[in-house]
């Protein structure tokens, strides 16, 4: 793929993002942690540029695959130029969201001096592309949030709903919500937030009152909501937790619910997506003082202005993933250590700053990422309680 040109930036909009540029990592400003055994392909050498293989789903014929390549590229080189005391010499590669092209792009950028691999996007392809090049010591940080793919040496770079979870639970249980139902659909999506769900009340030793799934069609979805209302009421349960999408089933839920007469004085509603994602849904009686989690605004708000005034349109939703990793890699490289794209250096906690906010990989190759609650009043998008500025406090 080639190389995307710049357009010229304007010196104000420039201007107003120079807080944004000096953010760009935390890390660096941080003692690293010691990264263990340090693969030959791996290895960061003085004063040499870091070669990072950037994977995108060019190739596969449609066009909102092409355009999220070119925005995911785009993203990388504006991180690349924004970098302070790293050098990182990106190639890109196609992988048409194929698993085996995936698997073929990695080996063929480790083989041309990849030290650590940027993408791919979609699960199967990323699971490829790490096992393709796990025997030679390289690190993938895909822009997937499926967490069945993560681990090894596979990182994940796409907030995941057990990360939405825990921060939507944490603060429920401080304002009053100890007691969940969890409603989710029947899929493979539903059942991934269904445990994450399960897992964070769990863990914030709050009560799952009880469990219930619907099939992912309007009647399946007003099927099931007399059973979810009564469930609720018979349990005491003050929350309903759901998987449901905005752009999906959630409005018929909602709506479903509130037509029942359950209203968020009895028990509110929360959710796993982001429900500010469809603008019409802000006016849904159901939704209203509702709990969702939304990343800083301040930050995303400063990166799609930057990537605008660079290339002249609005950045995809999943672009600023491919910016956090290349601050990630170049706030680690930064050090010159050889170490410094190992495992260990990779899940240091102190973790970084991106496009929405701090965020960390985790050991097990998952991340974590700084949220903010949100609420909707009067059709509004309200801030309850903003995003953590560090990883330090704050309930991490």
């Amino acid at each position: 793929m080639s190389m995307f040109a710049r357009l010229p930036q304007p010196r104000k909009a420039v201007a107003r993002l120079l807080a944004f540029l000096s953010l760009a990592w935390l890390a660096a400003c941080e003692p690293m942690a010691t990264g263990g055994p340090v693969s030959d392909a791996a290895r960061v050498e003085p004063d040499a540029p870091v070669k990072v293989a950037l994977l995108v789903p060019e190739g596969s014929g449609s066009s909102s695959d092409a355009l999220l390549a070119s925005n995911l590229e785009n993203a990388a080189r504006l991180a690349i130029a924004d970098l302070s005391g790293a050098e990182i010499e990106l190639q890109t590669y196609a992988t048409a969201g194929n698993p085996s092209q995936a698997a073929q792009a990695a080996q063929t950028a480790v083989a041309e001096g990849a030290q650590i691999i940027l993408g791919p996007l979609y699960a199967e392809a990323a699971n490829a592309a790490g096992v393709a090049v796990a025997n030679q010591g390289v690190n993938v940080l895909a822009f997937s949030n499926n967490p069945t793919i993560a681990g090894g040496n596979v990182f994940i770079l796409g907030q995941t709903f057990a990360d939405t979870a825990d921060r939507l639970v944490q603060y429920g249980m401080r304002n009053g919500i100890q007691r969940y139902v969890v409603a989710h659909g029947n899929d493979l999506q539903g059942a991934i937030g269904r445990d994450a769900i399960v897992n964070a009340v769990n863990r914030a030793g709050a009560a799952v009152a009880g469990t219930e799934g619907y099939e992912l069609t309007q009647p399946g979805v007003q099927a099931a909501a007399p059973q979810i209302a009564q469930t609720t009421r018979e349990a005491g349960a003050t929350g309903v937790f759901t998987t449901a999408g905005v752009n999906a089933e959630l409005p018929i839920l909602a709506t479903a619910l509130n037509d029942l007469g359950l209203t968020p004085d009895e028990a509110r509603m929360l959710g796993l997506t982001r429900w500010d994602a469809a603008p019409q849904a802000l006016a849904l009686p159901g939704l209203q003082s509702g709990l969702f989690a939304v990343p800083d605004r301040g930050r995303a708000g400063a990166f799609e202005q930057r990537y605008a005034a660079t290339y002249g349109a609005q950045p995809h939703p999943l672009a600023g993933l491919a910016y956090d990793g290349i601050a990630a890699i170049g706030a680690l490289t930064a050090s010159g250590r050889a170490d410094a794209l190992t495992r260990g250096a990779l899940t240091q906690t102190q973790g970084f700053s991106g496009t929405s906010g701090i965020f960390r990989l985790r050991p097990d190759g998952t991340n974590q990422r700084g949220l903010a609650v949100a609420t909707i009043r009067n059709n509004q998008v309200v801030i309850l309680d903003p995003a953590p500025a560090s990883f330090r406090g704050a309930g991490f």
